[in-house]
């Protein structure tokens, strides 16, 4: 108990150096990405992406299910890195974006044995349901580590902020702490400065084709209620002050809106608009909100304007620059088990 206990401290300080950062690093929001709001609304996250994974994937094939590995194997050892994702039930993206991942994780860290564990169980659901295949929630996975008498446990989420299901996964391995001798977990994908600066310049060299001048490059995020949105204003703050002046940010549930992007992209002299996920997968709302033919998705409202619109349909997870954030926070996790 005492390890997890100096965790949290840990993460508290994490927290109050990205407050401090807030009035000398590139924005001011900073400080409320990383401290959300208790009280706030749940994340919508943990609802319209899961109420549209049953309703709306079964009209397209999303790949073949046996590619992935569940990664929920037992034998694990004595020690385990337990990555959390929320799912996705498109099975191609989940392949190559959380499957990724988790392979950028079993290759650096060879002595750790890697599984998986998912927060959505009506993703967990339907995947088992439509292809057979069953992915532990995080309480079967911790049992099944329990069981397994792992002594040394990490968990390294692949959340993109610290916010209300980040701290609902902190709440539940709590509850474990004295299953094992010791138990941390990682940091989300956007904490600390250096962690937006990384992301921003992942995103940027991964797009640098599209950047002529004449063509606006936006990424969409999920947005949540939640004052951890903020991490989308850092991130186009951020893009800002490096230099990218051709990037625009905006989410499907909350601000930047949709027409906040529009009315930013409006000001600039644009021919074409390129929009792609700022999400670990390219699911549900990347390929119907974002991509899709109805005349509300992204795509639809901008060729609408008369941009030229083409959709990148990958999740950040196949980015091998953000597999190595991931990595680097999974390493701090690790070091901080020896202190």
């Amino acid at each position: 108990m005492r390890q997890f206990t100096a965790l949290l401290l840990t993460l508290a300080l994490c927290l109050a150096m990205l407050t401090g950062c807030a009035g000398t690093g590139t924005t001011g929001a900073a400080a409320t990405s990383a401290a959300p709001d208790a009280s706030a609304a749940p994340a919508p996250e943990a609802s319209a992406a899961e109420e549209s994974a049953a309703e709306d994937e079964e009209n397209y094939n999303t790949g073949d299910a046996a590619l992935d590995d569940p990664l929920n194997q037992d034998d694990i050892g004595e020690k385990e890195l337990l990555v959390v994702s929320f799912g996705t039930s498109y099975n191609d993206s989940r392949r190559l974006t959380i499957g990724a991942i988790e392979q950028a994780l079993s290759e650096q860290f060879p002595d750790w044995s890697v599984r998986r564990a998912f927060t959505s169980q009506i993703i967990i659901d339907h995947v088992k349901s439509r292809d057979g295949v069953s992915i532990d929630n995080v309480k079967e996975a911790l049992d099944r580590a329990a069981d397994n008498g792992v002594k040394q446990l990490v968990v390294q989420p692949t959340h993109l902020m610290n916010g209300l299901e980040y701290h609902d996964l902190v709440e539940e391995v709590s509850n474990y702490a004295d299953a094992f001798e010791q138990v941390t977990i990682g940091e989300p994908l956007l904490l600390k400065k250096a962690d937006f600066n990384a992301l921003t310049e992942a995103i940027t060299e991964s797009t640098k084709e599209y950047d002529d001048g004449e063509t606006a490059i936006c990424f969409m995020g999920h947005g949540t209620e939640a004052e951890s949105n903020g991490v989308y204003t850092v991130m186009q703050q951020t893009l800002s002050a490096l230099g990218y002046e051709h990037y625009y940010v905006g989410t499907v549930e909350a601000t930047p809106s949709l027409d906040d992007v529009v009315a930013a992209v409006e000001q600039g002299n644009y021919k074409r608009v390129v929009l792609q996920p700022l999400m670990v997968v390219a699911g549900d709302h990347a390929n119907n909100d974002m991509a899709g033919d109805e005349e509300d998705s992204w795509k639809s409202v901008f060729e609408s304007k008369g941009y030229q619109v083409e959709c990148v349909l990958q999740g950040l997870g196949e980015n091998e620059a953000v597999r190595q954030l991931y990595v680097a926070h999974a390493q701090a996790a690790i070091d901080s088990l020896n202190g």
